[in-house]
């Protein structure tokens, strides 16, 4: 029987460059608004000894530090503007490339839709690597309403207190992100991971997805 350790390095991409062949492990964390996704990535992080990648910490460093896209993207957001898929991905592509020795990715918030999935799969092959598989945490929305009100009894986001605008995320991610699971089901990538319970149990069941059901 192969263990889960050799089928992972079997299955997982490898990558070439100047220095070495490295195998990578590159995943995408998924899932509603809620869900425990900045929680379970910095776990998974540890465990795997990849680079966490959230598109918040993203924009609050480019933008803190007045980079060329964090200009755009403050002149957008002064006008009202949603930021555009480009400067997004830039920011991404810009993280990636400080840390090409990585052992691997996992990205926490990213992508949140189809253009954004075609454009990281679009870039990362241009690395010589890939997507090795998304794993998403199935929480129900009563559920998710639950854990965002709770949250917001300390989180101090008016958004978290008002249950009217958190049931207006969960059908914007519903229509607009949801569809990434199945862009990536279509590669026999995806993989639903049971999300409630502690925080260790959905961590256990993260890991056994990764270790024995990683599809790349």
């Amino acid at each position: 029987m192969i263990s889960p350790l050799f089928r992972w390095i079997l299955n997982t991409f490898t990558r070439s460059d100047e220095n070495q062949d490295k195998i990578m492990l590159n995943l995408v964390l998924f899932g509603p608004p809620g869900s425990g996704k900045g929680t379970q990535a910095k776990k998974l992080t540890e465990k795997y000894d990849l680079i966490h990648i959230s598109t918040g910490d993203l924009f609050r460093y480019e933008m803190s530090n007045n980079t060329p896209l964090g200009e755009k993207a403050k002149a957008y957001m002064a006008k009202g503007e949603l930021v555009p898929d480009e400067v997004t991905i830039g920011m991404l592509e810009n993280k990636v490339n400080k840390h090409l020795d990585a052992n691997g990715f996992i990205f926490d918030g990213f992508p949140r839709n189809t253009v954004q999935a075609e454009a990281l799969d679009k870039f990362l092959t241009s690395k010589g690597t890939q997507v090795s598989g998304l794993v998403s945490l199935d929480v129900d929305d009563e559920e998710i309403i639950k854990r965002i009100l709770e949250r917001g009894k300390t989180s101090g986001r008016s958004d978290d207190n008002d249950e009217s605008i958190i049931r207006n995320r969960i059908e914007v991610y519903n229509q607009e992100t949801a569809p990434v699971f199945e862009f990536y089901k279509k590669q026999d990538k995806a993989q639903l991971v049971h999300g409630i319970g502690s925080i260790d149990e959905i961590f256990n069941r993260l890991c056994e997805a990764i270790d024995s059901n990683l599809v790349v």
